[in-house]
Order: structure tokens, then C-alpha cells, then sequence
């Protein structure tokens, strides 16, 4: 197997004598349209108006290239190169700058040197049907205003025609800026952007190791950066047999869930909030451990043990031979939380005490507890990744069950005590997960799996209830705004709300909008409400004490 290599690659080096790129005829055409190149515009201004000094990645290409020699063919990745290239020449015609107008041509067209007889070639030459026209009608001083002239119809391809398009909707925008900011952009293009640039020395290579994606017509992941070294690092006799495992534990996962798995098992390994791109902190804080010449433990020791152990979470399928639903059940009520930062922790303990369900069970309840403790009290991501950084720490101190960090402090019980009995509803996070978890207490279902397609959380003491409704009869104003948002006033119900409905008096809503179909309610909460002959003050009181304890009771 040749030689892979994954490289960070300013703008400014892509885009010079080091890289002579040329889109092989079997590649598909340049398809993107307006709105993927007005939204990387879009997202280059973004990085541009956070005024800070940051890199920012524009994701990765793939080549087929030879260390010796700029000749490389782009095997994925010319949507991007093309339509940097378009961006530059709008640069270049815009701009009054002679200075600028040199520097963005050298960055499309190789210069060539007249007393070496070199002739100036472009950086990037498209498939044949579209390369001349590439050549004349973009790559060439001045003749953006030209192209965009032209009547689409009179146009040989599609690509032709999208390169139109897309440099009509990027120069209307650009034309609208000042000089100044252009030159903003344009500098941060040169100085802060980066590709991963991904080269094998032979086309074999690089469809064997990126044949998946290339058929799913999909940007590379660093996933996918990850596996070229760790199979390009391997010895050839056992190479294909790991990459049909690494494979395999993708599939399993799913794309987007295994680029997942790598954050995860970075936060195992670093126990630090994540600072940087993942391309450049999984490198430092795990894999280069392993390279060279531990790829294979890599792979057995630490991809596929944490990829069976996040699809056991993913499919809450952990088993054995007793205690196997009290695990599931736990990590059911985690995945209702807003955040999956208690994700990296709880593979921990699936990877470390897979054979132990009375440990598991224990553990996960306490994590449980804490995870929503930190919703309830609105925690941010900053110290709940902070916190979960220094659980990990503690296990692999070997502390356990009896972490202190697994632990409630007198202040934060207090704090998720007084948010239990304030206003839940406002955050919907939260009122899904607390009404949710009741329902189980009240239910006597631990880990009831709610199969509904719609629930949906609803005030019993409406909040705004019509001017001649027995609501303002029964409740003063101060008393509506006290209790509309708070547990003792909410219910489930497994359809989509009734506007008009949800604002009826208690009797006509309990038999129009709480019983259900044929009169049956579907949630013990629910139930409650429809044995009770009024809603008052009096009895809400009641009814909020008496379910924040069944709360605290679980949650200690």
C-alpha cells in the first residue's frame, strides 16, 4: 500500500508553484450552485466578522501526488478548489489595486519565466470539455464582467453554466463592499484558511482507502483523515483486513455518529475541554501515541472496543444475563437530556464494567442524577465539560463508584431544588425530561419507552385564558402568573396542541382536550388531572409538593 499522507495547507501554499492540480476527465462535472458558493462566502465572513486569530479550515481534498513533483490529480475535492478559484478571480476584477491584482493572478495562473522559456499554465486545470473555458473566461485577467455577459443558453455544459451563476451571485455580493473589507477577506483567505490536504503517490491507493466516501459523493470527514494514517501506517499484509474493521465499525455507527465516536474518546483520553479543531488535537492527545508502530493496537485496543461500547448506548442494547434493562433504562432517561457530554463518561464505563450490570447500574444512576441536576440548573457547556473532564480524571484515579465528582454539593441540590419547584416550562428541554421522568415515578414503568410520534407538554391552568373564563373567577392574576408555568400545572399529551382548545374552562377541557381518543388518557399524569372536580390555587399547591418530592426522591 503507498505511502498516505494528511496535512494541514494554508491557502497561500494550495494555491502556489507546490500544487499543479488537474481534475481527471472520470471525475463528475462542477456541479455546485449559487447557494453552496454564496454560502461559503458566507461562512468565510462569518470567520472574517469574529475578528479573532483563529484558522479556519475549509474542509479537505484528496490527490493523487507525488512528494517529488506539483503534478496531482484531484481525486475528491474540485467542487472547492474550482470555486476558490472563481472567488479569487472576482477578487482580482474587483479590485483598483494593481499590487492585488498581481497578487491574486499568481495565485491562479503559474507566472511562467519568459527567459527559461516556461509558459504560465493555470494552478488548476478542469476535465477537458471545461478547461478552456475555465481558462478563458476565469482564469484570465479581466474577464469576469465578460462571463458574466454571457446568455446562459449560449453555454456548452452545465458546468459552464453553474460558473456563471455562481460568479454572478458572488460578485453582487462582493461589489457591495468596500475595498477595504474585500482585502480583509482576501487576506484572511491567504493567511488563516486552511485545507487538509490528503495525497497518495498512486489513483489505486486512493480509491481503496476512500472508496466509500468518494461513491457517497461526501466531503472527508476526520474520520476519514484518521484512518488513512492509521491504515497507511500498518504493515501491507494486514492492512486491507484492518481497514474492513474499521470499516465495519462505521457502518455499524453510522457516518456521522462514528466522526462522533473520535470527540468521545478524545475527551477520554485528554479529560479537557476541547480547545481546537479535532484534526489537530486527536493527532496530539490519542493517536500519536499509537504511530507508527501501534496502528493495529489502536484499532483492537481503542477504536472498536468504544465503537461497540456507543452503539450499545446508541441502540440501548447492553445484555446479560441479569440487571441488563436497569442499564438500558438509565441511559435512556441520559439521551433526554439537551447535551450528550455525559456520552464520553458513560463509554467509559460500558468500556471498563461491561461485565458487571450491578456496577453499571449504580454508576449510571448516579451520572443520571448529576446530568440532569446540571440541565435543571441551567449549567453551560463550558463547566458541565469541565465537570465530566474531571469525572474522567477521577475513574482512571481508580476512585469509582465513590467519586466525589459523581456527587451533588449542598449548593447544587439545593439549586435543582428550587428550579423543580420554579418555572419548568419555559426551557423546553427541561419541562420534556422532568414531565418524562415523573410519568415513569407515577406510571410505576421504569424506563417506559414513550412510542408516541408527538408528546407534548400542556398547562392545565391555561396561559391565557379568555376574559370571561372561569379561570379569572377561580385565580387572581398574581396567582396565573405564579403557577401557569410550574409542574403541578403540566400534563403530557401525545398530540399536537389545540390553540384554541387548550384554552378552554377545566370541565370542557378535561372531556374535549385531556381524555384522548374514546376517552382514554394515555399518561398517568394526565389521568391525575382528569379524576379531579376543580383546579384551584389550593389544590396546585398541593399537587406541586406532592410531585417535586416524587422528583426528589429519585434524584436524591
Amino acid at each position: 500500500m503507498s505511502d498516505i499522507e494528511a496535512h494541514e495547507v494554508p491557502l497561500s501554499k494550495v494555491f502556489s508553484s507546490d500544487y499543479e492540480f488537474t481534475v481527471p476527465d472520470f471525475q463528475r462535472p462542477y456541479s455546485w450552485r449559487p447557494e453552496q458558493a454564496t454560502q461559503l462566502l458566507s461562512d468565510l465572513t462569518e470567520a472574517l466578522d469574529r475578528n479573532d486569530a483563529e484558522p479556519y479550515f475549509l474542509g479537505s481534498i484528496v490527490l493523487v501526488k507525488d512528494k517529488a513533483a506539483p503534478a496531482a490529480e484531484v481525486i475528491d475535492g474540485q467542487q472547492r478548489l474550482t470555486t476558490i478559484t472563481l472567488l479569487l478571480a472576482l477578487f482580482r476584477d474587483l479590485t483598483k489595486d494593481p499590487d492585488l491584482v498581481d497578487d491574486f493572478s499568481s495565485m491562479i495562473l503559474e507566472p511562467g519565466k519568459k527567459l527559461l522559456g516556461l509558459a504560465a499554465k493555470p494552478r488548476l486545470t478542469l476535465r477537458a470539455r471545461d478547461a478552456k473555458f475555465f481558462r478563458d473566461r476565469i482564469q484570465t485577467q479581466g474577464s469576469i464582467p465578460e462571463l458574466m455577459e454571457q446568455k446562459p443558453d449560449g453555454l456548452k455544459t452545465d458546468s459552464q453554466k453553474n460558473l456563471q451563476a455562481n460568479a454572478t451571485a458572488m460578485w453582487e455580493e462582493l461589489r457591495k463592499w468596500s475595498e477595504t473589507r474585500r482585502f480583509e477577506l482576501s487576506s484572511l483567505l491567504m493567511n488563516r484558511t486552511f485545507l487538509v490536504v490528503v495525497s497518495t503517490a498512486d489513483l489505486n491507493s486512493a480509491h481503496r482507502i476512500f472508496s466509500v466516501m468518494n461513491s457517497r459523493g461526501l466531503d472527508l470527514s476526520p474520520a476519514d483523515i484518521f484512518k488513512a494514517q492509521v491504515i497507511g501506517s500498518l504493515d501491507p499484509s494486514i492492512a486491507d483486513a484492518y481497514a474492513l474493521k474499521w470499516e465495519d465499525a462505521e457502518e455499524s455507527l453510522g457516518r456521522q455518529a462514528f466522526a462522533d465516536l473520535f470527540l468521545h474518546i478524545r475527551m477520554i483520553y485528554a479529560k479537557v475541554r476541547a480547545d481546537k479543531e479535532l484534526l489537530k488535537e486527536f493527532p496530539a492527545q490519542v493517536l500519536n501515541s499509537y504511530l507508527p508502530g501501534r496502528a493495529a493496537a489502536f484499532v483492537d485496543e481503542v477504536l472498536l472496543p468504544y465503537a461497540d461500547a456507543f452503539q450499545t448506548i446508541r441502540a440501548l442494547n447492553y445484555t446479560s444475563i441479569s440487571g441488563a434493562e436497569k442499564v438500558n433504562n438509565w441511559i435512556r432517561r441520559l439521551m433526554r437530556t439537551d447535551n450528550n457530554d455525559w456520552v464520553p463518561v458513560a463509554l467509559w464505563a460500558f468500556h471498563h464494567y461491561s461485565d458487571d450490570p450491578l456496577w453499571l447500574d449504580k454508576f449510571l444512576e448516579k451520572l443520571e442524577r448529576l446530568a440532569t441536576n446540571m440541565l435543571l440548573r441551567r449549567v453551560y457547556s463550558t463547566p458541565r465539560a469541565t465537570r465530566y473532564a474531571n469525572l474522567l480524571r477521577s475513574l482512571d484515579a481508580g476512585q469509582g463508584l465513590e467519586s466525589n465528582q459523581l456527587e451533588l454539593s449542598r449548593d447544587e441540590t439545593a439549586e435543582g431544588r428550587e428550579a423543580l419547584r420554579g418555572d419548568i416550562y419555559s426551557q423546553a428541554s427541561v419541562r420534556k425530561c422532568v414531565l418524562l421522568r415523573l410519568e415513569e415515578i407515577i406510571a410505576n414503568e421504569p424506563g417506559v419507552e414513550f412510542n408516541h410520534k408527538v408528546i407534548t407538554v400542556e398547562h392545565v391552568l391555561p396561559q391565557h385564558p379568555k376574559s370571561n373564563s372561569q379561570w379569572n373567577t377561580d385565580f387572581s392574576a398574581d396567582e396565573r402568573e405564579f403557577w401557569t408555568n410550574r409542574l403541578g400545572n403540566l400534563i403530557l399529551l401525545n398530540r399536537r396542541k389545540n390553540s384554541e382548545a387548550q384554552n378552554y374552562d377545566f370541565a370542557e377541557k378535561k372531556s374535549k382536550y385531556f381524555a384522548g381518543e374514546k376517552g382514554v388518557a394515555t399518561f398517568a399524569l394526565t389521568i391525575q388531572v382528569l379524576q379531579e372536580e376543580h383546579w384551584t390555587p389550593e389544590l396546585l399547591e398541593s399537587r406541586q409538593e406532592t410531585l417535586a418530592n416524587k422528583l426528589f426522591d429519585v434524584w436524591s
